[in-house]
């Protein structure tokens, strides 16, 4: 029990990153190629953080705030970058994160600036992350199974189909940036009550890598994708802690190895396989049971 004690902040720190690429997952499933989460979850981090160092906000009631700061900000971001689509709104959503970015280096009066915000309350443990992520992950796999998500599914495949059953893409993605803004927000907010202090450095670009490299390995249509992504790229630094100089290379090879060889992401290519298992054995049977009758 005191070996697994040691690795607690390690579980915890997979939970959380779980929490933040939900909110990658969602816009592409949607088919929105949005690189914005981590401007949503530098958003609800700094929200949260302000509020209960200098005003004394209980840490549920800023979590709280950070979710619904995250989806307004999600929802303003989307009224421009809706209308955008493929490389542009990547690039769009990218820029928007280098403006949260400057904004908090910059705005030195309200975020401390490089120094960031520190002395904040350690307000998530290993019990609340876990409850996060079961609570995410089950209003995802809620959404993906109503008519919204079914209108995710079809967009992402092809718009012109979509909107020929009568799917509205640009009021899809806009649903897409508000449950992005808002999922990024609550991890936002759960990052800095559980790390004591928040840096902008945090929130940039190494983020925005991350987050996107948990899904892409994960897979962008199971709600488990995610999951297995953040366990993956949180658990591999670990593993090759005595090979400190190549860890990044070996990451970046994983990667690569999996965008080749497993396009759809762990998960969903394993659920493909199973399922195509299961139809050949299922027609195996019937075959032998026409033939024996």
């Amino acid at each position: 029990m005191s070996s697994l004690a040691g690795y607690e902040p390690l579980f915890e720190l997979a939970l959380l990153n779980m929490v933040l690429a939900f909110s990658q997952y969602i816009p592409l499933r949607a088919g929105v190629f949005s690189l914005g989460s981590a401007a949503f979850a530098a958003v609800g981090a700094y929200a949260a953080a302000i509020l209960a160092t200098r005003y004394g906000v209980p840490p549920v009631v800023c979590v709280v705030i950070a979710v619904v700061a995250g989806g307004i900000f999600g929802a303003l971001a989307a009224v421009p970058l809706a209308r955008l689509r493929g490389v542009f709104q990547a690039l769009a959503t990218l820029a928007l994160v280098q403006i949260v970015l400057s904004t908090a280096l910059n705005w030195t009066a309200l975020t401390d600036g490089a120094l960031g915000i520190n002395s904040i309350p350690k307000a998530v443990h290993l019990t609340e992350a876990a409850i996060a992520v079961v609570f995410v992950g089950y209003v995802l796999h809620v959404i993906g199974l109503s008519a919204i998500g079914r209108g995710f599914d079809i967009i992402r495949e092809d718009e012109t189909v979509a909107v020929s059953l009568g799917y509205s893409v640009r009021k899809h993605h806009m649903i897409a940036f508000v449950l992005s803004g808002a999922i990024a927000g609550l991890g936002g907010a759960m990052h800095a009550f559980s790390s004591y202090s928040i840096t902008p450095n945090e929130f940039g670009f190494h983020m925005v890598v991350m987050l996107l490299a948990m899904v892409v390995l994960g897979g962008r249509v199971s709600v488990f994708g995610p999951v297995v992504g953040a366990i993956i790229l949180t658990g591999l630094p670990e593993l090759l802690r005595g090979f400190q100089d190549y860890r990044s290379v070996v990451q970046g090879a994983l990667l690569m190895a999996s965008i080749t060889f497993l396009p759809s992401g762990v998960v969903d290519t394993t659920r493909g396989w199973l399922r195509r298992r299961a139809l050949t054995r299922g027609q195996a049977g019937a075959d032998a049971a026409e033939v024996t009758s």
